[in-house]
C-alpha cells in the first residue's frame, strides 16, 4: 500500500496569517504561537505575511482574497470569539468557519482555523498560551505546512 502526508518542511511555502484585531490579548498569542511554528518549519520571515482584519466576521473574506491572489500556499486564519449574553457568538463564529472553509475549497489552499470559539475569556486564555501543546495558532500553522507539502506530494 502507497501511503502520502504532508510533512512538517515548509522551506520554499509562503503564508499569510490573517489575524482580527478583536481580543487581541489573546489573538496576538496566537500569531505569535503560529509564527513561531512556520518559521521552526522553515518558512523563511520574508514569505510569511500578516495581514490584520477587524474581527472574527471579516476573516473569510481577507483569506478568500488572498487564496484568490494565487501568490500563498496556505492561510492561516486567527481570532477569538467568546460567548457573550446573547446568540452574536453563534453568527459570527459559524459564518467564519463556514467563510474559511468555503475559500480552502474553492482556491484549493489550505486554511488553518485557529479560531478560538470559548464560552469564557478564561477557557480562550488557556487555548492561547505559548506552549505549542495550547496555543490554537500553533496548531492551525502545523495543520497548514502539512496539508500544503500534502498537496504538493500530490501534485495539486
Amino acid at each position: 500500500m502507497r501511503s502520502i502526508q504532508g510533512e512538517f518542511d515548509g522551506r520554499g511555502l509562503k503564508i499569510a496569517v490573517v489575524s482580527t484585531r478583536w481580543n487581541d490579548d489573546i489573538v496576538d498569542r496566537l500569531v505569535e504561537g503560529a509564527c513561531d511554528v512556520l518559521t521552526d518549519c522553515g518558512v523563511d520571515d520574508d514569505d510569511i505575511t500578516l495581514v490584520r482584519v477587524p474581527g472574527a466576521f471579516e476573516l473569510p473574506l481577507a483569506a478568500d482574497r488572498l487564496a484568490d491572489s494565487d501568490d500563498y500556499d496556505g492561510i492561516v486564519a486567527l481570532g477569538a470569539v467568546i460567548r457573550g449574553e446573547t446568540p452574536h457568538f453563534d453568527f459570527v463564529a459559524g459564518e467564519c468557519a463556514k467563510g474559511l472553509s468555503a475559500a480552502a475549497l474553492e482556491y484549493g489552499v489550505p486554511v488553518g482555523f485557529g479560531v478560538i470559539t470559548a464560552d469564557t475569556a478564561e477557557q480562550a486564555d488557556a487555548r492561547a498560551q505559548p506552549d505549542e501543546d495550547h496555543n490554537k495558532g500553533a496548531e492551525a500553522a502545523s495543520a497548514v505546512i502539512e496539508m500544503a507539502t500534502l498537496l504538493r506530494a500530490l501534485g495539486v
